[in-house]
């Protein structure tokens, strides 16, 4: 299904424990908008809703909708430092047709 790096998962716990969120878990879902068709939505939870599946990568919980579930199959979430748009998560999925000029929003 979905997997994340190692260094991604470290920025996430950052990130949790600078917003006074240790324990939640990182939803990871598509929604619709952009000029491609859908982009991609992290957020932190605090528990998996109805239907999510639920995945664990270097101690993050990671919760997915059952919408997103397909379009994320075998996707990578990983935190890189030295890209052209500065720091910043880069999900790498194999199941995308074509990206926008701006690479935020995805055609499946």
């Amino acid at each position: 299904m979905l997997t994340m790096t190692e260094t991604a998962a470290r920025k996430v716990n950052d990130l949790r424990l600078e917003e006074g969120k240790p324990d939640w878990g990182l939803r990871v879902r598509l929604v619709g908008g952009g000029c491609s068709g859908m982009s991609y939505e992290l957020g932190w939870e605090d528990q998996a809703a109805e239907g999510d599946s639920v995945l664990e990568a270097h101690g993050i919980k990671i919760y997915v909708d059952k919408a997103s579930a397909s379009y994320l199959e075998g996707t990578e979430i990983d935190y890189v430092e030295n890209n052209m748009m500065g720091a910043g998560f880069a999900i790498k999925n194999p199941n995308v047709k074509s990206s926008c000029g701006c690479g935020q929003s995805h055609r499946f």
